[in-house]
């Protein structure tokens, strides 16, 4: 009989604390999130229960609520910045790097691709995962978005899911999906437009983000309401075809 369920997450997916008590309610079983992407093999950290140590009996941690755990035998983890690729103290956010033997050797028949990922430092090939992360003092790692899902507007970087989640926690509505996509603009470089779904009145939205006093940066320039938020096979939202619709609808 399993007594837990370990579920890797790929790229910067998260696991909401109500699925994890929802599913803990429902089959009486924990779920152990873990990290990996395709081109690692695909796992590259996970959690483990705690286990006591033989001898003096002391707690070894395997896992902490929140991050993906630790990394595999052999692998590693760095934070570097996403510029100059220079490592980063314990704690501060920046590019996830993956080392170690199950790193891909290369992209088929596209060295320029595989050039742009794979790089060579300390002596190590590192897979650039185009995650942002940081880890903690006793190396576990924590997932906090995608760079590819950042606006830069007026010289600063925002944070798309960050919008999101600002929005849903405003909303208080479950029923309501939104997606924020960021659009070219000629006068701050980039622009946040707001996609959902439900019977909203958008001024409605951005009123009650002014009122709940969320930073002016994160405030959606356009906020569109569609009928149907744009999905993957798996049930996620296409937030490339969300992308597509954006550019259509302003």
């Amino acid at each position: 009989m399993f007594q837990s369920l370990r579920l890797v997450v790929a790229g910067a997916e998260k696991l909401s604390s109500e699925v994890r008590e929802n599913f803990k309610a429902k089959f009486g079983l924990d779920i152990y999130e873990g990290y990996g992407v395709t081109e690692t093999t695909p796992v590259a950290s996970f959690n483990l229960p705690d286990v006591l140590v033989p001898g003096d009996w002391s707690v070894h941690q395997g896992t902490k609520i929140g991050t993906v755990g630790l990394p595999l035998p052999g692998t590693s983890f760095k934070i570097v910045d996403p510029d100059t690729l220079e490592e980063l103290p314990t704690g501060e956010a920046g590019l996830i790097l993956i080392g170690g033997p199950q790193v891909m050797a290369g992209y088929l028949k596209n060295e320029k691709k595989t050039k742009e990922v794979i790089i060579e430092k300390d002596g190590i090939r590192w897979y650039k995962t185009g995650d942002k992360g940081q880890l903690d003092d006793d190396g576990f790692l924590t997932i906090l978005d995608r760079y590819s899902r950042f606006a830069k507007i007026g010289g600063e970087m925002i944070s798309l899911g960050a919008v999101e989640e600002e929005v849903s926690r405003v909303l208080d509505n479950k029923e309501v999906e939104v997606a924020a996509i960021a659009l070219p603009d000629a006068k701050k470089g980039e622009k946040i437009v707001l996609l959902f779904t439900g019977e909203i009145d958008p001024a409605n939205i951005k009123q009650k983000l002014i009122e709940n006093k969320v930073n002016p940066l994160m405030l959606p320039d356009t906020i569109v309401r569609i009928d149907n938020m744009p999905k993957l096979g798996s049930g996620k939202k296409d937030l490339t075809k969300a992308k597509e619709l954006a550019l259509s609808l302003v």
